[in-house]
């Protein structure tokens, strides 16, 4: 259920709902080869392939949030800065918590809401010791493993604007990806540990704004890309909503 088409006089259906699903995407380049609005089709896709039966309520997606400085030095990218966002993301939380729902769940497809939305949700419910947020990165809810089965060789897929986000918006608007056979790919960086860490680079290697190998990009690994993350988001809301 979208929250925007709710009516006046039906505003029971909001108060009622089990949880409230805030969309985060983002405006931000992603390579000659995909859209601007990547993340803001992804974000709304996922939330499209939540169960409905679940009882939630869609607010629009966020397309105008805070982007990295590898990204907003291109074109077309537009970013907000955090500090303005995270006041945003607040006052918008709390906005939902005041029309009676507990539960928010930021649905998120945008690698720069990450930090942003944990130190809202902390923060919200320092305020609000009822409520309860749940963060949903969508490119998580596959595992790293797949990638062969999914159809990539010799890589995972992923990294910005590679084969892996891009087969995954070519599944949700096939017109809006287009690989062409001269469009440059890069070959990731080996990993520096084999243990999870965050690196943040001004100018990463192996990137001119996107990376990856590209021409792998395909529907086909996308639907297979959606279907999995589809039935763990579910899942994983289903045992939220359940604790």
């Amino acid at each position: 259920m979208k929250a925007s088409e709710i009516h006046g006089r039906d505003l029971e259906l909001l108060e009622n709902a089990a949880f409230a699903v805030v969309p985060l995407g983002s405006f931000e380049y992603h390579g000659p080869h995909s859209p601007l609005g990547t993340d803001i089709f992804l974000a709304d896709g996922f939330a499209e392939k939540i169960d409905p039966n679940l009882g939630g309520v869609t607010l629009p997606t966020i397309p105008f949030t805070a982007c990295p400085g590898k990204t907003s030095k291109y074109a077309g990218t537009i970013s907000i800065r955090p500090s303005i966002f995270q006041e945003y993301l607040i006052d918008l939380t709390l906005g939902v918590i005041h029309q009676g729902i507990k539960k928010i769940l930021l649905l998120n497809a945008h690698d720069g809401n990450m930090g942003i939305s944990r130190t809202v949700a902390e923060y919200v419910t320092g305020l609000h010791k009822d409520v309860s947020f749940l963060l949903i990165n969508w490119w998580q809810m596959v595992e790293i493993d797949d990638a062969e089965e999914i159809g990539f060789k010799d890589t995972s897929g992923r990294g910005h604007g590679g084969p892996y986000e891009m087969s995954a918006v070519k599944a949700f608007r096939p017109d809006l990806v287009t690989v062409r056979k001269e469009d440059e790919e890069f070959i990731g960086a080996a990993p520096l540990s084999s243990f999870p860490y965050i690196l943040v680079e001004g100018t990463p290697k192996s990137w001119d704004g996107y990376t990856g190998l590209i021409q792998q990009t395909s529907e086909e690994a996308g639907k297979k890309i959606v279907d999995k993350a589809s039935i763990h988001m579910n899942e994983l809301i289903r045992n939220w909503l359940d604790q």
